[in-house]
């Protein structure tokens, strides 16, 4: 029998499942948000992805033993597949630990596989393909909250020569190679992403480029705070910086902290961008006060809002601002 709490879950579900189905089906959006801790008693994220589920509990201090948590689990579990209507088959569930030092932006969720793209599959956004992978890494593949930055990048890339930095497995650059980009340049400093990164973009028909004067796709792997000192001054017409909160992998040089950093790793974007040039930079970490005072551009906008999706209203913590040269 359902508890008093488990009822409350269910109702909150059926309330915010019926409002955004119905917004998701309007926008032919198949990959969306649909909880993230409304409820404190039920301290979960939970993301469609076509007809399956990421789940995600946060972990956090409870009174319950290891078997009351087994059952709350359970009875959980049960309220999503009822309400949702997905086979519990199709739920990809994941203890998410929130800590602010944590290494890097991705985090692995056990011992990941050489090719975690082996444990993916296809979905679709905005007429464009990505591979997502729910099994292995806390982090999908596809950041769904940059759903409508994305397509920003897509309509102002003609034409252009793109720098996507801290790229991940690399959805910006898609974006901007289906919107025309002359030349577009992929950096990450992880080699796994990257060849994620690779994927997606053969899977959308884009080619891949050996050197950055081809006029495909390039992947680079490197220390994006080292990279940037490596650019011609005015090379790049748009840039995308999506950068951890916090850095300190042994690949790099220095760590990263983001609040320390960002009007220094801005200043080098903007002496990379040709005038008129722009920057889309955004963080995720919830603290952040951008420095304006530090950086050199001709305007800043906060774009934070209109670039909030509908499954994120009320729940982002992102900042996300564009910045002209």
């Amino acid at each position: 029998m359902r508890d008093e709490k488990c009822t409350m879950f269910h109702n909150r579900l059926t309330k915010v499942f019926r409002h955004l189905s119905r917004q998701a089906k309007r926008l032919e959006v198949s990959c969306y948000r649909v909880y993230d801790h409304d409820l404190p008693e039920f301290p979960f994220c939970i993301e469609f992805y076509g007809d399956k589920l990421y789940v995600a509990e946060y972990k956090r201090y409870h009174s319950m033993s290891e078997e009351e948590h087994d059952d709350w689990m359970e009875q959980s579990l049960a309220v999503m597949t009822e309400v949702l209507q997905v086979e519990k088959g199709n739920i990809f569930l994941k203890l998410r630990q929130r800590k602010p030092g944590r290494l890097g932006q991705y985090q692995k969720y056990d011992e990941a596989p050489n090719d975690p793209i082996a444990n993916g599959f296809v979905v679709e956004e905005n007429g464009l393909k990505f591979i997502v992978n729910l099994n292995d890494y806390l982090d999908t593949g596809l950041f769904l909250d940059h759903r409508i930055t994305r397509r920003m990048i897509r309509e102002q890339s003609a034409g252009k020569k793109v720098l996507n930095l801290f790229a991940y497995t690399g959805s910006f650059s898609v974006y901007a190679a289906a919107g025309g980009a002359k030349q577009i340049i992929t950096v990450d400093l992880s080699k796994t992403y990257l060849q994620w990164a690779e994927r997606n973009f053969l899977l959308n028909g884009f080619s891949l480029a050996s050197t950055s004067s081809g006029d495909g796709g390039s992947f680079v792997q490197a220390d994006v705070l080292q990279y940037l000192k490596t650019i011609p001054a005015g090379y790049f017409d748009l840039i995308i910086m999506d950068p951890p909160t916090f850095s300190n992998s042994k690949r790099m040089d220095d760590f990263l902290d983001i609040q320390r950093d960002h009007a220094r790793l801005i200043n080098d974007c903007l002496t990379a961008l040709a005038p008129g040039g722009k920057l889309y930079f955004s963080t995720n970490f919830q603290k952040f006060i951008l420095e304006k005072e530090k950086i050199v551009a001709a305007d800043i906008q906060d774009i934070t809002r209109v670039t909030t999706p509908f499954d994120f209203e009320g729940k982002l913590h992102r900042q996300c601002y564009v910045l002209t040269k």
